[in-house]
């Protein structure tokens, strides 16, 4: 009949399944092709990947008939497919087959095209890499020859699920990784490696004096959670549970049957749907709108709309809010982890102060070529200055209560809140000491900081952001020198005791207010005499 829809035959599927698998190994060789720093940067992550993976194998195989080794293999595998879940949102570009609008002029239903996909999906260092640790996880923990054939399913349906996630997720999301945000996201993924390096190392350091059975609680609840279940199956069969691991099994089966339907469901609309990308103006207007709420709050004249646009930037554009989020994160993880492992000290606060503070650095390399609207408005020092106190005082807005709050969360994880006083008086020291420096820096050494890819240095300009960064917190910890003799003189006197800090405060206060003005007060005339090199510099890029 004529409206009667042909039905798709296998032949037809394996076409396009394997014409999907040519496409993914063509881009990866077209790609490859391109230049010979890629092609040594590929072959290089290859080889240090493929080591990784053997390295781990051997580990995981040496730890066969070691006691709470399953829960160990659980909780990695479980890891394993959460890092498959959330690298799409972090390396959108990685795999040009994950954005499947690229194939919307193509004539495909969704469950050949889902089939070809998935196919596509396993091929890749990723894929290799994971069936490696799922190998090692299985020699692990399995006993007998049921559990080596149980694994072997195991093995293939852990992949799959953790493939099927990763494609539902990039399909959830595909407006996010091709928007502006999703640029952002891509640039903050190198904050997530550093802070999840910094839990594995917390969570290393604490299995290696407690061991591995405090594993046990967390492990016995991921024994059900795919694709941990299909390799906790595994451990069941070992033991006999041969009920206990069909379950585990039939559950990562049907979250796999889930997962498909579900990114069966987004491609089906993404390959159905208009774009939009213009039906969003109006909400866009709206957002706009809404955004001058913040100008209502802030000082009128030129302070407020400096502010206002340096707030705007630290939200906005890319590369500050990275450097941003990453001064947030890692002020806050150095003191606090130290604190967790028994190690630190409330001194150590003073670092959330000092990360911050180097927001300040470079102030007129963000606004990169468009400096010269900002230059066409400074024809006096006193410009110059309103400009530079404009941009500290919306840098405090963040500053001074995120170092406060780190400060007081490092002084209570420690107990030693006699020493408060005196942590917060060299926090706020150390901030006023890095604006100074900073605002003069930021008039006698400007650079220009890429839009695109991951540098934050305009070649040639290296040499300018090293005298600009360390000989500016050089500078400023020279500045803090009268609140640290203090707090020195304090601990180590004749009359030392643990509560007499509480002075330092108001003059670790008074003194990183005074250094600021000071700064800024010095830096004005050299901005405003300054201009068209300032601009030259931050145009480079």
């Amino acid at each position: 009949m004529a409206g009667r829809r042909r039905p798709v035959s296998a032949a037809t599927e394996a076409n396009v399944t394997a014409t999907v698998v040519r496409l993914k190994l063509s881009l990866l060789r077209n790609g490859l092709r391109q230049s010979a720093g890629r092609r040594a940067a590929y072959v290089a992550s290859a080889v240090v990947t493929l080591l990784f993976a053997v390295g781990q194998v051997l580990g995981l195989v040496l730890l066969r008939g070691t006691a709470h080794a399953d829960a160990l293999v659980v909780l990695l595998v479980a890891v394993l497919g959460l890092g498959w879940a959330v690298m799409p949102l972090f390396f959108p570009g990685g795999d040009e087959t994950l954005d499947p609008t690229r194939l919307v002029m193509l004539p495909l239903r969704p469950r050949p095209l889902v089939r070809a996909l998935l196919a596509a999906s396993l091929v890749g260092i990723g894929p290799l890499f994971t069936v490696c640790l799922f190998a090692g996880s299985v020699i692990t923990v399995a006993r007998g020859a049921a559990a080596y054939v149980v694994g072997v399913v195991a093995v293939v349906l852990a992949l799959l699920v953790c493939v099927a996630l990763a494609r539902a997720v990039a399909a959830a999301n595909i407006r996010l990784l091709t928007s502006r945000r999703g640029r952002d996201l891509a640039v903050l993924s190198g904050l997530v490696v550093a802070v999840g390096a910094q839990v594995v190392n917390f969570g290393a350091q604490r299995l290696g004096s407690a061991g591995l059975g405090q594993l046990d609680p967390v492990a016995d609840v991921l024994r059900w959670v795919p694709p941990a279940s299909a390799l906790g199956a595994v451990h069941s069969v070992s033991e006999g549970a041969y009920g206990t691991a069909a379950g585990q099994l039939a559950l990562s089966g049907v979250v796999l049957a889930a997962l498909i339907a579900v990114w069966a469901r987004h491609l089906t609309r993404l390959m159905t749907s208009p774009d939009g990308s213009t039906l969003h103006g109006a909400e866009s207007a709206g957002r706009e709108r809404s955004s001058t709420r913040l100008g209502r709050l802030l000082p009128g004249g030129r302070t407020g709309t400096v502010m206002e646009r340096s707030l705007r930037y630290v939200w906005r554009d890319p590369k500050t809010k990275a450097a941003w989020v990453t001064s947030l994160a890692i002020g806050l993880i150095v003191p606090v982890f130290n604190a967790l492992q028994g190690t630190g000290s409330v001194y150590f606060a003073c670092f959330a102060a000092g990360m911050l503070g180097l927001q300040m650095y470079n102030q007129f390399g963000q606004d990169t070529s468009a400096f010269w609207m900002v230059a066409m408005t400074i024809s006096s020092t006193r410009d110059a200055y309103v400009e530079l106190r404009a941009r500290a005082l919306a840098l405090l807005m963040i500053t001074l209560p995120y170092a406060t709050l780190v400060t007081v969360l490092t002084t209570a994880l420690l107990g030693d809140w006699a020493r408060l006083p005196e942590a917060l008086g060299l926090s706020f020291a150390l901030l006023g000491a890095m604006l100074a420096t900073g605002a003069w820096t930021s008039a006698r050494f400007p650079y220009s900081i890429p839009q695109e890819g991951y540098k934050n240095v305009a070649p040639g300009q290296v040499g300018l952001a090293w005298i600009s960064i360390f000989g500016g917190m050089a500078a400023g910890a020279l500045l803090c020198a009268p609140v640290i003799v203090a707090a020195v003189w304090l601990h180590t006197g004749p009359d030392a005791t643990a509560g007499r800090g509480w002075p330092l405060l108001p003059a670790g206060a008074v003194h990183g207010a005074a250094l600021a003005y000071a700064g800024l007060r010095l830096a004005a005339p050299r901005t405003a005499a300054r201009l068209p090199e300032i601009l030259t510099a931050v145009s480079k890029a």
